[in-house]
């Protein structure tokens, strides 16, 4: 939880207000976030299988990384299955795809305009 009163709080708001972009900006930083987001892209719809894909994350952050995506609606959970054990699946929202199209838009720049990654 961040605190409120402090001035990373009042810098980030700042920010915040001055462009939509930074708010995006902090929070594609968050750390596994898009890894993520292409993950399920790529056909991982389940907790165990981004488990699998992503292997070196927590499962405390891959629950709030994907709870973070479905709070901005860039991911739908789907929980309607009538199984036991019961069966969640997760998939881009077409907001999410176009921000995945971007951001593999801005992988390549980096890795061939800026040369980072290499």
């Amino acid at each position: 939880m961040r605190k409120l009163s402090s001035t990373n709080y009042y810098n980030q708001t700042f920010l915040e207000e001055k462009c939509a972009l930074n708010e995006l900006i902090h929070i594609l930083s968050k750390r596994w976030l898009t890894e993520v987001l292409f993950s399920i892209e790529e056909g991982n719809n389940r907790f165990s299988s981004l488990k699998e894909d992503l292997e070196h994350i927590s499962d405390n952050i891959l629950a709030d990384r994907l709870k973070l995506l479905e709070q901005h609606k860039l991911i739908v959970r789907n929980d309607s299955f009538r199984e036991v054990p019961a069966r969640v699946e997760y998939a881009l929202t077409p907001v999410g795809e176009k921000l995945s199209d971007m951001l593999d838009g801005l992988c390549k720049f980096s890795e061939h305009e800026m040369k980072l990654g290499m």
